[in-house]
């Protein structure tokens, strides 16, 4: 996780919360050309891949956003890109950013790098359980394993707990590797979902060091899918602005070209070379595919469709400075912050 400046991440009120009972049975894909709203029975052959193993939140986040589909875990981040770049899914999900973390700058950076849109974003209540083979209690634990986020989010209960801890590819992982080498020892910090799923005990809820813990996810689309319905709903918008002048000059520009024209901006995130070990990579789909190397960009999250006559005014004065705009993807902007129960 790259230390970048940004604004905070802000999320729904209380009241916004909801489990996913409450959802209903079909996907909600927005359009990313147009920002219309596609409504369209959930299908059992649809195929999402996520980072982690089987219980993982990534895997939660997916359900909870298409409740029929098939899930595909993947090692990692880069095959979750791969699954879907190759057709072995028809959907990505990337979790982004958290309210603990802020953004996950890596996922963001593979993004750019790849010609794929955001047709959809869904915000997930994280809580922390630690876990242990049943009958295990917790005098008789000596380390814990996790996810190196999770174990990052839960420091100061592990300090309480005095026990080592070991960072290991994902949560639910953490869960696999317990089980399969029955450790008496270990205990795994994941969701108790995964304790479900694997026949574990949950020894303690919440482990988090902020009780108020959401990770917002992205779900990520090589096609733009086709219109079964529309309605009025609120949309977002996601884009880059990468160039190679003065970040404060473009970041001000930005800040005026939105302000004027009152559209709200709901992210406004600096990434440079310094906070990334080097030059930001961006895909440019307008000349050839190409890949160009930019210093500096700007992640801009904005309400409102690019079929807006006052947005497509925006990016229009922003394309005329010597950046390079890319519109990442319009979709729903779902308040909804979902739960694992």
């Amino acid at each position: 996780m790259s230390t970048t400046k940004r604004t905070h991440f802000q999320v729904p009120s209380l009241p916004a919360f909801r489990t996913m009972n409450y959802r209903r049975n079909y996907v909600k894909i927005l359009n990313s050309l147009n920002g219309s709203v596609q409504i369209e029975e959930a299908s059992r052959n649809l195929k999402v891949a996520y980072q982690g193993a089987p219980g993982a939140y990534s895997e939660f986040a997916a359900k909870t956003a298409c409740p029929e589909s098939v899930t595909i875990p993947c090692r990692a981040v880069i095959n979750v890109i791969s699954a879907i770049e190759t057709g072995r899914a028809d959907l990505a999900i990337l979790a982004v950013e958290s309210t603990m973390e802020g953004t996950a700058v890596r996922n963001y950076d593979l993004l750019l790098q790849r010609d794929l849109c955001i047709v959809q974003e869904i915000n997930l209540f994280v809580q922390y359980c630690l876990l242990a083979m049943p009958g295990v209690t917790k005098s008789e634990l000596k380390r814990v394993i996790s996810h190196p986020m999770a174990l990052a989010h839960c420091g100061r209960s592990l300090a309480e707990l005095g026990l080592d801890h070991e960072a290991v590819d994902d949560t639910a992982g953490a869960v696999e590797l317990l089980l399969s080498n029955r450790m008496l020892d270990t205990a795994a910090i994941a969701s108790t979902r995964a304790a479900a799923l694997y026949g574990l005990d949950v020894l303690a809820h919440g482990l988090q060091d902020e009780s108020w813990n959401v990770t917002r996810f992205l779900i990520l689309s090589k096609n733009n899918p086709k219109i079964a319905k529309k309605r009025k709903i609120r949309v977002k918008t996601s884009m880059v602005v990468a160039h190679h002048s003065g970040t404060l000059d473009v970041l001000l520009k930005v800040l005026s070209t939105f302000s004027s024209r009152k559209i709200s901006l709901t992210k406004l995130e600096v990434n440079s070379s310094i906070d990334n070990n080097g030059p930001v990579k961006v895909l440019d789909a307008h000349e050839g595919g190409s890949v160009k190397e930019y210093p500096s960009v700007l992640y801009v999250d904005f309400e409102g469709s690019i079929d807006d006559q006052k947005v497509k005014d925006a990016i229009a004065e922003l394309s005329k400075l010597p950046v390079y705009v890319r519109i990442l993807g319009c979709y729903s902007a779902d308040p909804t912050i979902y739960g694992l129960q």
